[in-house]
This record gives structure tokens, sequence and C-alpha cells, in this order.
């Protein structure tokens, strides 16, 4: 299962959310996690094993992050 995690961050935080992120990204199923331009300040690209295991990255790792302010999440289809 693969899933996009858009981020809205504090004001001025984003590289440190990705940075806490990226620490992650072997243990945690975190492929890809990139600052962007627009609506979100950061895209990452999770890859569980369900949705259980999904869940938990975002609820337990991006969502504890005290600069996360809202989070978005899009699981693929395929």
């Amino acid at each position: 299962m693969r899933a996009y995690v858009l981020i809205t961050a504090k004001p001025g935080t984003s590289e440190e959310v990705l940075k806490a992120v990226k620490a992650m990204r072997k243990v945690k199923g975190v492929k890809v996690a990139d600052s962007v331009y627009g609506r979100f300040d950061a895209v990452i690209v999770i890859e569980a094993k369900d949705l259980k295991e999904l869940t938990k990255v975002i609820y337990q790792v991006i969502e504890k992050n005290p600069n996360v302010t809202h989070t978005e999440t899009l699981i693929t289809l395929f």
C-alpha cells in the first residue's frame, strides 16, 4: 500500500518537520519526503503493508510533531 501525505506546518518550520521524518525513513516506510510550494508545505510518500501500519506512521510519527498543523492522506489504488 502506498500513500501520499500532504503536510501543513507552522510558518518557518517545514524543513524541521522534514528532517524529523527523514530521520525515520528506513524504519517507518517513508520513501520520499520533499518540501513543496503551494497549499501544502511538504509531501511524504509512505509504503506500508496495511492500513494499520500506515495509520501508525501517520499518527505516531508525523502528527506528533509539534510543528505539523494539518495532514491530508491520499491512499493510492493499484
